[in-house]
C-alpha cells in the first residue's frame, strides 16, 4: 500500500461474525461513537484497498478482510517552547519537560521539539543528548547527557534498568488496595492504530508498581514505579486494572475515539474535553534516582507535581493533603 511516510494507518480484520455488513456500519462498530454520516465521510476520505484504490461506505465486507484506513497528518502544531532546568553539571542535563512537548522529531513534529530546543539553547556547546523517553503529553523529568561518555553510560542503565523512576498520575475510579503490583505482558495490537500497545499473553513481560497516595470522588492519586520500561507500560496497565489515567485519549474507557474524534475536529471540542477531564494524559515523571556518571555517588531528582494536575486534583476536594508539592 502506498501511504505516504507521514501518515497515519489504522487497521481492522473484519470478524467472521461481521461479515456481510456495509463498510460504513463495520466501522461504525469498530470506532465507538462515530454517526453513520462521519463514518463514511472517513471512508470516502481514508478508507484504500491494498493497490490504493478508494473504497465506498457501501463496500461489502468479507470476513478475515483487512480494512485499511489512512489519515495524513497535522501540519506541525504548536507546543510549549520552554523547559524548566533542574539539574546541570559538566556531564548531565535534567530538564522538567512541559506536556505537549514532544522529545524528538518524528513525521508530525520538527522543531517543536525538546531537541531542537536543546540544540538552539546549547548551540555553541555539546548540545546535551536525551537519555530516555516521555510520551508527547507526559510532564516531568527528562536526564540529558552532555558528553558522549555520560551518553554511553546513562543509556546503559536505562537498558539494565539501574534508573529507578517514579511517576503520578490521576486516574479514574478508587483503587482498592493501598499498594500492589501489576505483571501484565504487553504487545502491539493486532488492529486498530498502529501505535497502540495490548496486554496479551504473547506479550514481553512488563511489571509495575503502584502505591494510592489518595482518594477522592471516584478518582485516585498513585504513585508508579515501573519496573521494565515497554512502551505506553503505565497506561496500558492502568487501563488494563480497570483505572485509566484521566485524560488519555487511548487507553481511557473510549479507547482511541477520543484520538480519532480530535483528528476529524482538529482539536479537542469543549464537549470532548468534559468527557476526558484533561487536555492531555495527567501522568508526570517526578522522581529519578540513580548513580552519577562521573562521581560514582547516589543521585536523586525530583519535579514536583506540575499545576494542571494540582488543580485537577484539588477540584475533587477543597484541599490537597499528603500529595508531593505544586511545581
Amino acid at each position: 500500500m502506498g501511504a505516504p511516510p507521514d501518515s497515519v494507518i489504522l487497521r481492522y480484520v473484519v470478524p467472521a461474525e461481521l461479515a456481510g455488513q456495509r463498510l460504513d456500519r463495520f466501522i461504525q462498530y469498530r470506532i465507538p461513537r462515530l454517526s453513520r454520516t462521519r463514518a463514511q465521510a472517513i471512508i470516502r476520505s481514508c478508507a484504500v484497498r491494498l493497490d490504493g484504490a478508494r473504497r465506498r461506505p457501501s463496500d461489502i465486507v468479507r470476513s478475515d478482510e483487512v480494512v485499511y484506513l489512512v489519515r495524513e497528518r497535522f501540519v506541525e502544531p504548536e507546543t510549549p517552547q520552554h523547559f524548566g532546568v533542574v539539574h546541570q553539571d559538566d556531564e548531565l542535563l535534567i530538564v522538567d519537560k512541559p506536556a505537549g512537548l514532544p522529545m524528538h522529531p518524528s513525521a508530525t513534529y520538527h522543531r517543536n521539539t525538546l531537541t531542537y530546543l536543546l540544540r538552539e539553547r546549547y548551540e555553541n556547546e555539546f548540545a546535551p543528548r536525551i537519555a530516555h523517553r516521555l510520551d508527547r503529553e507526559t510532564s516531568g523529568l527528562v536526564i540529558c547527557a552532555r558528553t558522549a561518555q555520560a551518553e554511553r553510560t546513562l543509556k546503559r542503565a536505562f537498558e539494565q534498568h539501574r534508573i529507578q523512576k517514579t511517576y503520578l498520575a490521576i486516574v479514574r475510579g478508587e483503587l482498592a488496595q493501598d499498594e500492589g503490583e501489576i505483571a501484565l505482558p504487553i504487545a502491539p495490537v493486532r488492529e486498530g492504530l498502529h501505535v497502540l500497545m495490548e496486554v496479551r499473553e504473547d506479550g514481553l513481560t512488563a511489571h509495575t508498581h503502584y502505591r494510592v497516595l489518595g482518594r477522592r470522588r471516584d478518582h485516585s492519586l498513585v504513585e508508579l514505579f515501573p519496573k521494565s520500561g515497554r512502551q505506553h507500560q503505565l497506561r496500558v496497565h492502568l487501563s488494563a486494572i480497570g483505572h485509566s489515567i484521566v485524560g488519555d485519549k487511548l487507553y481511557g474507557p473510549e479507547r482511541e475515539a477520543p484520538f480519532l474524534e480530535i483528528i476529524e475536529q482538529g482539536g479537542i471540542t469543549p464537549e470532548l474535553l468534559g468527557r476526558l477531564g484533561l487536555p492531555r494524559q495527567a501522568l508526570h515523571a517526578h522522581r529519578l534516582q540513580f548513580v552519577h556518571p562521573t562521581t560514582g555517588l547516589p543521585f536523586e531528582a525530583v519535579a514536583p507535581m506540575p499545576t494542571d494536575m494540582q488543580e485537577l486534583w484539588e477540584s475533587f476536594s477543597p484541599a490537597l493533603t499528603g500529595a508531593p508539592p505544586m511545581a
